[in-house]
């Protein structure tokens, strides 16, 4: 099999190639310790699912290594844990995700079975009929857990008919309606060379890794079907209020806005706002609403990466009789980023916290692997980990504010608690 090097990131610790058959193989060669690790991506996540089939994705990951290639669930997980290996699966809304690690004299025999997983699951309908027992479990649970069901509605309301509205465990009805048969042709349609990215740190050499991913993969050839184009419609923004009675001891105040996607320019300042806002217990929601004022039991913020437009969210847990002045503190220290700058220091200290985290966040083979992979996923490219470092160490006061009054204006707002103090704060 034939394949192409990017030269233009031949300086890179990272050596990209691309096989004959499209699949994007990534390699960090680290030999500090006896493991390797990889993540294999698949581009198609709970964003390529049709809406009365949310959670598809879910439930393909959970029963795709009970059964392979004449090989039993009991038989997958003896092969693993017989040499201390690990090998798991997972779905989110961007990519379908397996993760294995190693020592480097096993990976070659995990690597083979992680690619007999991924090329002929089995499906068996014992597995599918008790993973989907357990997500419908895992789906009732999560409406008794008052930060679930806050976040689960505020989606639904900024995402209508979006991919994104829905949990990627779907709902009890889609969930229970999902069959074999969904799970086979899901996986006929998606899972396929020309779909995969392979990212690989540890102990290896770009040219053995090519060697053994030529050797499991390299007779694996895409169809000539086109993929299907996932349903994206058009996201209106349209602020209103969710509330759901709950009697729990707490409130929960959410308020959401929709950001951009990952390829924005405006994401940099606005992944640097969310971690002034609410990240840590130095952040600003934690310093003025929890010890000035005593009103959170915990107070956050997030902004995740995304592919597609992301949700920006602060999110409170409060007494019931503090929700009404929890919702107006969020909004005010929301709008304060609009129209007062942040001062240098803090400015800075959020710099430095987003990106000291970052590189802690690359130290393990695992983090490497899953890094990069994810970034060649998203379609961002391996240099996206220099550039987003740059991207935020760039980021001026003027670019923050400019982003928050782009974005940070009349917020989706869920609450969750008991009836009274909810009503009452929206009175």
């Amino acid at each position: 099999m034939t394949q192409t090097v990017n030269p233009s990131l031949s300086n890179s610790p990272i050596h990209r190639t691309v096989l004959n058959n499209g699949i994007v193989l990534l390699v960090a060669e680290n030999p500090a310790a006896d493991i390797i690790a990889a993540r294999i991506f698949v581009r198609a996540g709970s964003c390529c699912e049709m809406r009365e089939q949310a959670g598809l994705a879910h439930l393909l990951s959970a029963v795709m290594t009970k059964g392979c290639n004449g090989l039993s669930s009991l038989e997958i997980a003896e092969k693993v844990e017989s040499v201390g290996a690990s090998l798991s699966t997972d779905a989110s809304s961007d990519y379908f995700l397996l993760s294995l690690k190693t020592v480097t004299s096993d990976f070659p025999e995990i690597l083979a079975l992680a690619g007999q997983i991924l090329r002929s699951p089995t499906f068996p309908e014992t597995q599918v009929e008790l993973e989907r027992r357990l997500a419908l479990q895992d789906i009732r649970s999560q409406k008794e857990q008052p930060f679930t069901v806050a976040f689960d509605q505020l989606r639904q309301v900024m995402y209508q008919d979006h991919p994104y509205a829905m949990s990627v465990l779907g709902d009890e009805t889609t969930m229970t309606n999902l069959t074999r048969a969904d799970l086979v042709k899901y996986h006929e349609t998606y899972f396929r060379p020309d779909h995969l990215v392979i990212s690989i740190a540890g102990r290896i050499t770009p040219a053995d890794a090519i060697k053994l991913i030529e050797t499991v993969f390299g007779d694996w050839q895409a169809t000539a079907t086109t993929l299907p184009t996932p349903n994206l419609p058009d996201i209106k923004l349209e602020p209103q209020h969710q509330i759901k009675p709950l009697q729990t001891q707490q409130s929960i105040v959410m308020l959401g806005y929709l950001g951009p996607s990952v390829s924005s320019p405006d994401y940099a300042p606005l992944k640097l706002l969310s971690t002034y806002l609410g990240n840590g217990l130095s952040s600003r929601l934690f310093v003025e609403l929890r010890e000035k004022q005593g009103l959170a039991y915990e107070v956050s913020a997030f902004y995740p990466t995304r592919l597609f437009p992301a949700s920006f969210v602060v999110y409170m847990g409060t007494a019931p009789e503090n929700t009404s002045i929890a919702l107006q503190g969020l909004r005010t220290e929301v709008e304060l980023l609009s129209h007062t700058e942040v001062s240098p220091s803090a400015f800075q200290a959020a710099k430095n916290k987003i990106l000291g985290q970052y590189a802690l966040g690359k130290q393990t083979n695992g983090q490497i692997a899953q890094v990069y992979g994810w970034y060649e996923t998203l379609g961002l490219g391996i240099e996206f980990d220099t550039k987003f470092q740059e991207l935020i160490a760039s980021v001026q006061v003027a670019d923050a504010i400019a982003a928050a009054n782009k974005y940070l204006h009349s917020p989706y707002l869920s609450l969750v608690g008991p009836e009274a103090a909810i009503n009452n704060a929206i009175a």
